[in-house]
């Protein structure tokens, strides 16, 4: 019984704390130690998720009983880890000391520090801001508990995919209609498939997003402190990640952006901390797990990560050739020393891709042998990569994506920035909807504002983003004096990340969520930006109070501060809203989680599904059919059969087979050899397959058929 293994859920947890404790930097060694921290134990929680998925699926292994196992035995590594780590400690302190009373005296120092150092010092602006991001933070955690999966791409093939695999305990390719349950890199669904075999259902999906979401905060606070920003940096930049509808929408689902933006954010802040200083082999490790998370959950996020890694490695041959203290100065100076330091830097490059090349090559490996090619086939290479890369699409495609992810209420706004984008097509000979820059038979321009988890626009962070950017490449000093190379160097990446992204990634009407990886390592730019600013302006007022002739400057500096001001008071509402009223999930309003059914909150993407698939499930049981056909298109719902047909502990022996498959190795089941087929969209094509004498029934969008003389 799979639901007998719930209690072990907590396993991670703690053993996510003990690494924690385990692998904390030392004191003073590094900025933001707690953050580093937590960055560590993500990384290697994760890794340990993703590879122990990959061991025991190539050996048919992926059961309830083995899952159990693999995280005691974590537990046990990550507890043993953290008691070393304190007898260490011990052993360098003349003071008698506990595990116990260590903890004690460590949670009340941190607790003492946050009061001492932040709440107290804290502006009533910073205060105000840190209160929305926990009231977003507590009510995301609520939805992510109370309500049902019920994304549209989980339905079609991120949740089916899970269930494929607990159903044939492996993860051997299957025979599908639908590509994308075996071509899109599955790193997210590893993290649900461990929760699937530990609980048993669905119930905890959505908190690895809501999890990845405080990564996202944690990753993207520590960027901006690295880049100069102080505390209150911070807090703008924390506020601007948390109040982005996408992200607070988002962090509630089952969908892959936040969890793969987490990851990259995880090789950005890594990246910064070894900007200063040559690589130690954890460093390269940790960069190595970073990006090949990050690859094994949604390639696009190497378009984030691969630039940061670029930086990295200039800035290790900076330190080659820059003047070493004079007593190691001719050995760092010799040119046989640097070019050994020069072939050190490649080996340790090379390092950090087979460190990311052993979480992400079993992955491409069965990629590789099911279709010829480990970016898998031809239909997913050529529908969200652009097929056009000269200058003058990559301009217009970027300038869609843009348009899309700055979109805004003021349709008059959206309908004259759509017509001049459009003439600067025309203007370099760009056909806008030209199928080798745009997705399939979508259409430029599309609305985008409302808060819908797949689509909903980030105008004023995006804004903010551009700005930031923008002062960050041309006046880092102004920004931040003691960090303008870093910052110029950081700005440099995410601009080539926006380049990148424009040149290889279709537009597409859902395509913010696609920029959410950029998003999040480019606000903190914004919030160093923003902070800086607001510094400026006290400064000034300070230094020219009673000055008349300034007065006109500081009525503009004014102006620009009650306009910032205005903007994140705008953030803050948008974000509030996207919690209250967002698509598919929200707290009031119809629709409510609050008021729904669990069954009516998975459909109401389609609420006239839900009683169809009922009806068709009820009929199928009621004929007792054990091996269970499927007849279904590429963007068709899947998972509504697996919750009615294989739910629960005494029903696990029925087969769900696919009577259709879009992988040439592997064919479908002979429709014969089923006990019933149930269909979901065209009816002509369930027909099709159903075997002559056998009765069809259809209501609307969903069907079965049944053999004859079945009851």
């Amino acid at each position: 019984m799979p639901a007998a293994w719930s209690p072990l859920v907590v396993a991670p947890v703690i053993a996510f704390f003990a690494i924690m404790y385990a692998f904390r930097p030392a004191p003073k060694s590094v900025g933001q130690p707690v953050r580093l921290s937590v960055v560590r134990a993500a990384l290697v929680t994760g890794a340990y998720a993703v590879l122990t998925v990959e061991l025991l699926g190539a050996y048919g292994w992926l059961t309830a009983p083995a899952i159990a196992a693999v995280w005691l035995l974590f537990l046990l590594v990550a507890l043993a880890l953290a008691v070393w780590r304190w007898r260490r400690s011990a052993a360098s302190s003349d003071q008698p000391r506990s595990i116990l009373r260590d903890a004690r005296r460590a949670a009340s120092s941190g607790w003492e520090t946050i009061r001492a150092e932040g709440w107290r010092q804290a502006s009533l602006a910073e205060r105000l801001m840190i209160c929305v991001i926990a009231f977003l933070v507590l009510a995301e955690l609520v939805i992510a508990l109370l309500a049902e999966p019920n994304n549209f791409d989980s339905q079609t093939y991120h949740l089916p995919k899970v269930e494929h695999w607990v159903q044939q305990g492996s993860l051997e390719m299957w025979a599908t209609a639908i590509h994308r349950q075996v071509s899109i890199p599955p790193g997210a669904e590893y993290l649900l498939l461990h929760l699937r075999l530990l609980t048993g259902g669905d119930t905890l999906y959505n908190l690895a997003q809501w999890a990845a979401a405080i990564g996202c905060l944690v990753v993207a606070t520590r960027i901006a402190a690295q880049l100069g920003g102080g505390r209150r940096a911070q807090v703008i930049t924390a506020f601007l990640v948390a109040t982005t509808p996408m992200v607070a929408l988002q962090a509630t689902s089952t969908q892959t952006d936040l969890v793969a933006a987490a990851w990259a954010g995880c090789a950005a802040t890594l990246v910064l901390d070894n900007l200063s200083r040559r690589a130690t082999i954890g460093a390269v490790l940790a960069l190595g797990t970073a990006t090949g998370l990050t690859a094994v959950t949604k390639t696009s996020g190497l378009i984030g990560v691969g630039p940061m890694l670029v930086v990295w490695g200039v800035a290790q041959l900076r330190q080659i050739f820059r003047p070493a203290p004079s007593a190691d100065r001719a050995a760092a100076t010799s040119g046989t020393g640097r070019v050994r330091a020069v072939l050190g830097i490649g080996g340790v490059s090379i390092a950090i891709l087979a460190v990311a090349a052993m979480i992400t090559g079993p992955y491409l490996v069965r990629m590789t042998v099911e279709f010829g090619n480990p970016l898998g086939p031809p239909r997913l290479r050529e529908s969200i990569p652009t097929t056009r890369h000269d200058p003058p699409a990559v301009l217009v495609n970027g300038l869609r994506i843009g348009h899309t992810a700055l979109d805004t209420p003021l349709s008059p706004l959206r309908d004259v920035t759509a017509s001049v984008i459009k003439q600067v097509a025309e203007l370099v000979g760009v056909d806008p909807q030209d199928p080798g820059i745009t997705f399939g038979k979508t259409t430029f321009p599309v609305r985008s504002w409302y808060p819908d988890e797949d689509r909903v626009a980030f105008p004023l962070v995006g804004a903010l983003v551009l700005i930031g950017g923008v002062l960050a490449l041309a006046r880092p000093q102004r920004i931040s004096p003691e960090r303008a190379g870093t910052l110029r160097a950081y700005a440099v990446a995410i601009g080539v990340t926006v380049v990148l992204h424009s040149a290889m990634i279709k537009w597409q009407p859902w395509g913010n969520r696609l920029v959410l990886y950029a998003l999040l390592l480019a606000v903190p730019l914004a919030g160093v930006w923003l902070d800086a600013m607001f510094r400026r302006r006290s400064s000034n007022q300070a230094e020219d109070a009673g000055r008349a002739e300034d007065a006109g400057r500081g009525g503009r500096r004014s102006v620009a501060t009650l306009a910032a001001v205005a903007v994140l008071a705008t953030s803050a509402l948008s974000g509030v809203l996207a919690i209250s009223y967002g698509f598919p999930r929200r707290l009031v309003g119809t629709g409510s989680l609050f008021t729904t059914s669990d069954w009516e909150t998975r459909f109401l993407r389609r609420p006239q599904w839900a009683e169809e698939f009922r009806w068709a499930a009820q009929e199928v049981e009621a004929a007792g059919a054990r091996r269970i056909g499927l007849v279904q298109q590429n963007d068709n719902w899947e998972y509504p059969w697996w919750l009615l047909l294989r739910s629960g502990d005494s029903d696990s022996d029925r087969e769900i087979v696919a009577l259709q498959s879009v992988l040439d190795g592997r064919p479908p089941a002979d429709p014969r050899t089923v006990d019933a087929i149930v269909c979901t969209g065209d009816r002509k094509a369930c027909t099709r397959l159903v075997p002559p004498g056998w009765r069809v029934e259809f209501r609307g969008y969903v069907g079965y058929a049944l053999p004859p003389h079945t009851p």
